[in-house]
């Protein structure tokens, strides 16, 4: 067993090869990822180097690793061989069935040495610790707003473009963020699974679970500001207080190029000033 997150091995090896990544000594000065072995490195270094050695005969797309050609390939065939035994939900890669059954265990192995919070993935645990380390390489070109992982950047490029994929099948209410639509899905559905184990409320959303626990059961507010000291639950809300010191404004309305500090005030301003949402 782990001592550091009391996730449990078959074999020293694989203990020996999993505490590299937390002590970082095999760690990528790109990105800051943390790896078990040389060989691992060695290979990830490639997505910064652009070496891409292994094609796909349909589409020609070309890949660093042979793995990833395997798992790419299954998009032209449709296989999903990895199957979950809860929920029958199928897989194209084995390592996304194993991240999705913590859904239905809630196992979360992977420990912040910060602040306590755990995820399910060390990959997870990688982006979060950026937000101790204030490394952000993912940067927006039309707004020069940095972000700690890409798949924020691209989430965050639909506030410039304007993109809603995600549509509700109940209202046809439209969403930037998949998260956003589940979410949405409980007006109609009424759900609230998420249940707090200190006191028994129940809420919709997990988001709403874990800011009730960190304000009525731990009032923990571990996000202080570097100007003047104000303290917040949550990375994002500390963010967003920076700019009244900065004054950045990252949020550009698309119709009129109006400029805005908070995506709450961009919201606001589409639907007053252009009718956005209604």
């Amino acid at each position: 067993m782990c001592t550091v997150c009391e996730e449990s091995f078959s074999s020293k090896g694989g203990l020996r090869y999993h505490k590299n990544i937390h002590i970082g000594r095999y760690n990528c000065t790109e990105c800051g990822k943390c790896f078990g072995s040389s060989y691992d490195l060695a290979r990830h270094r490639r997505s910064h180097s652009g070496e891409k050695l292994f094609e796909c005969s349909v589409c020609s797309k070309r890949f660093a690793r042979a793995e990833h050609l395997d798992s790419h390939s299954r998009i032209h065939s449709g296989e999903k061989p990895y199957k979950c035994c809860m929920c029958g939900k199928a897989f194209s890669r084995s390592d996304n069935l194993n991240a999705h059954m913590r859904v239905h265990t809630g196992e979360k192995p992977h420990k912040c040495h910060i602040c306590d919070k755990a995820f399910s993935s060390s990959g997870h645990l990688n982006t979060h610790m950026r937000v101790h380390t204030g490394h952000k390489p993912h940067k927006c070109h039309m707004c020069d707003k940095a972000f700690s992982s890409s798949g924020h950047l691209n989430t965050h490029m639909r506030v410039h473009t304007g993109e809603k994929p995600h549509k509700c099948h109940m209202c046809d209410k439209t969403f930037s963020k998949s998260y956003n639509l589940n979410a949405h899905m409980t007006v109609h559905t009424g759900d609230k699974p998420y249940k707090c184990s200190l006191c028994d409320k129940i809420f919709s959303q997990f988001s709403s679970l874990q800011r009730h626990k960190r304000i009525v059961h731990s009032n923990r507010r571990p996000y202080h500001c570097p100007r003047c000291g104000m303290l917040f639950e949550t990375n994002k809300d500390l963010e967003s207080h920076v700019r009244i010191h900065t004054g950045a404004k990252p949020y550009t309305c698309r119709h009129c190029l109006s400029c805005f500090g908070r995506l709450d005030q961009l919201k606001t301003h589409l639907l007053k000033s252009h009718n956005e949402g209604t």
